[in-house]
């Protein structure tokens, strides 16, 4: 009997890796660095791991010629610059296609466009123009017909959320729904495409060690969560915050749109206080969603809904400005070594397993109920970058003080934080406002580039050090007792 039952238990897991492969995994190939590998390399190093499918940011012809006959799916980006061109002028949307997407398909297999990305924290305004571009893109793909091949949608980060938690109460920030989502959500159903969505259970993580479980960010094993509004149990943070899109669409009376994750990972290192930025954590999130995805089953709200996930991203990318993580989400070194060793395929999961070190710590100290809140460990402040110019960084700075609702009233003349009276200052102030308003959410300190995060408070002195050079740095830091004893210490750009 021995013998017969081990066989039987081989054929059923034997036979859940075949049925259940339904989910989909790529990647997103990022390319802000200067040591990364050819296109030709790269799209082998693709192949050689199981991986096809791949989201770029533009349209580089190096890579899509690379791709040209790998058999590797490709989902190309229109950015966010292109936006108001694409959305005014037909002419424009037209050359575009033809030049960006049918000078290449079928032998590279463009099967989605993102027309821009994240586009409700762009600081140059361009979310009025979403819809219409998408539109006309879409249009010029009828008229070169390709348009049953090729789905136009849009990436929106979670901060396009007005509520996340419990997932049952998802919804969309209210300013959002008449004039972009439910026009965007009728297009996605009329062209059969679906909602694109950038989810980072990191950030949520990381800011709030203090009520999330890192077993539930990681796909581990763990009590769960149960939402208190449909009775639903949660065992991961990814799937509460997929389930909170969901449901937001749900509300809006689009139960019918699919959902593609188009971004998500985990940092393999960070600064000192980006908590749970680690190898280990990485290797253990991106393996845990790899086997999630690959084996079958939607999150509690859609349990039909076999999701694609593209995680993020290919490589470390060196030139990236921010923390330490924004250069470490990558699988893989520039050298092509994997950062870790996880698998992409279902083959590959037969002999993977999630490899923990016995560290304690691993529960929140309340219990764990699994809710956002803000966190007296592992903050983040927003802060501007000097590097963007001052064109960006004014441009972001008006949308932060107008549109964006930051408070900016401390920043005017006369008031206590005026001072120092530079466009960068000024900009941090009025960057971080926007961004604690929003919950710290990822995409709201972006700002097309001008703005990044931090996890250390950047108090006034820290912004006036930023406006001298490395030479004056030491002498500059022996003010750092007087500055944050008077007012302009008090204009403590995180002190929300």
């Amino acid at each position: 009997m021995v013998p017969i039952l081990a066989s039987f238990s081989l054929l059923l897991i034997s036979a859940l890796f075949i049925v259940a492969d339904c989910g989909s995994i790529g990647v997103n190939y990022g390319r802000i660095a200067n040591n990364l590998p050819s296109a030709t390399k790269v799209v082998e190093l693709l192949k050689s791991h199981g991986l096809n499918r791949v989201k770029v940011y533009d349209t580089d012809p190096a890579v899509l010629h690379a791709l040209s006959g790998s058999g590797i799916k490709v989902t190309v980006d229109l950015p966010n610059e292109q936006l108001f061109a694409a959305a005014k002028s037909t002419s424009f949307a037209n050359s575009w296609v033809q030049r960006n997407v049918a000078a290449y398909y079928p032998h590279t297999e463009i099967e989605a466009i993102a027309v821009g990305n994240e586009v409700f924290v762009d600081p140059h305004n361009t979310t009025k123009f979403l819809v219409p571009a998408m539109k006309n893109i879409h249009q010029a793909l009828v008229k070169s017909n390709l348009h049953s091949d090729i789905k136009i949608s849009s990436p929106i980060a979670l901060s396009a959320l007005q509520n996340s938690y419990p997932s049952s109460a998802g919804s969309f920030r209210p300013e959002l729904i008449e004039p972009v989502f439910k026009p965007m959500l009728n297009f996605l159903r009329q062209t059969g495409s679906f909602l694109m969505v950038n989810a980072y259970p990191f950030f949520a993580y990381e800011s709030n060690t203090d009520v999330i479980s890192l077993d539930y960010a990681l796909f581990r094993e763990n009590p769960g969560v149960v939402d208190a509004g449909n009775g639903l149990r949660y065992f991961s943070l990814f799937d509460a915050q997929i389930d909170a899109v969901f449901a937001a669409m749900s509300a809006l009376k689009y139960d019918d749109i699919r959902l593609v994750v188009t971004e998500t990972g985990w940092p393999s290192k960070g600064d000192e206080n980006e908590i749970g930025a680690s190898v280990e954590n990485a290797a253990a999130y991106n393996g845990n969603l790899v086997r999630r995805i690959l084996t079958g089953g939607g999150t509690p709200l859609r349990p039909k809904a076999d999701l694609t996930v593209y995680l993020f991203a290919l490589f470390n990318e060196n030139n990236k400005v921010g923390p330490t993580s924004e250069r470490n989400y990558g699988l893989f070194y520039p050298t092509e070594e994997k950062v870790y060793d996880i698998p992409f395929t279902v083959e590959g999961l037969k002999n993977y397993h999630d490899r923990r070190s016995p560290v304690a710590g691993n529960q929140p100290v309340n219990g764990g109920k699994g809710g956002v809140s803000k966190s007296t460990t592992g903050n983040t402040w927003c802060v501007a970058n000097g590097e963007a110019g001052k064109e960006k960084l004014q441009a972001a700075l008006d949308f932060a003080c107008g549109e964006g609702g930051a408070d900016c009233h401390p920043i005017q003349p006369g008031a206590t934080c005026y001072d120092p009276n530079t466009l960068e200052a000024h900009a941090s102030f009025a960057f971080n406002s926007y961004y604690q308003k929003n919950g710290r959410h990822m995409g709201t300190c972006y700002f097309g580039g001008a703005a990044y995060v931090v996890t250390q408070p950047p108090s006034a002195y820290s912004i006036l050090l930023s406006l001298f050079n490395s030479a004056h740095i030491k002498l500059f830091s022996a003010y750092k007792l007087f500055l944050t004893r008077s007012t302009l210490g008090r204009c403590n750009v995180g002190s929300y």
